[in-house]
């Protein structure tokens, strides 16, 4: 069985770039199950029928169902050297019915306070036309009414861009996938970075766990 590598941190962390570095230095494909999840759906696949009986009620769509998408992603040939699972698992439940179909070998967590996760999310904005991102205190656009970009005159915030919503996500995070880096500690296979840095020097210690 070929080895993955699993990368996991509080939203807000940066996994998405980091991921991506990853992808880059190791050839693994990354596996997020929102992809598989919608991917399943446009295809009409059996488990993706099922997913979107879940979804379009509302309802979480159960592990088994993800863990089965999961199993058929890893039979596809860009999987043949594992795969990087980004953002699952998010529970203990899922680590254990994921070691039961992939081998992980490397556990990242990209730990980073809850006041700097808050200050990051609270603190973006995007224009309006072209979609560049600011931010108020990292990235400020000259004018906070008037995108640098390209000169349009109206920036957004996500609604749920707020700090009650982001500290609810927060409590969620701690209680369900936090506990997850002792259960991977004890097998020996987890590392932690330090998020609270220059985007730079993240990837320089995660490429020197890899």
């Amino acid at each position: 069985m070929a080895s993955s590598i699993v990368l996991f941190g509080p939203p807000g962390a940066g996994k998405g770039t980091q991921a991506g570095n990853i992808v880059k230095m190791t050839g693994k494909p990354q596996v997020s199950t929102g992809d598989m999840l919608r991917a399943a759906v446009t295809a009409g696949t059996a488990l993706g029928i099922e997913a979107k009986g879940y979804m379009e009620s509302g309802q979480l769509v159960p592990d088994a169902v993800i863990i089965g998408l999961i199993k058929e992603r890893l039979t596809e040939s860009d999987a043949i050297n594992g795969v990087l699972f980004d953002g699952f698992p998010r529970t203990i439940a899922q680590a254990e019915a994921l070691s039961e179909i992939a081998e992980v070998s490397i556990v990242i967590a990209i730990e980073v306070p809850d006041n700097r996760i808050v200050e990051r999310i609270c603190g973006r904005y995007t224009c309006g036309a072209c979609g560049a991102v600011y931010h108020d205190l990292f990235n400020p656009s000259n004018d906070p009414n008037v995108c640098d970009e390209c000169g349009h005159i109206g920036m957004k915030r996500r609604a749920d861009d707020n700090e009650d919503t982001v500290r609810n996500r927060l409590e969620a995070y701690h209680a369900q996938t936090s506990p997850l880096a002792d259960w991977y500690r004890e097998r020996g296979i987890f590392s932690a970075v330090n998020g609270d840095q220059d985007i730079v020097k993240v990837g320089e210690e995660i490429a020197a766990i890899l």
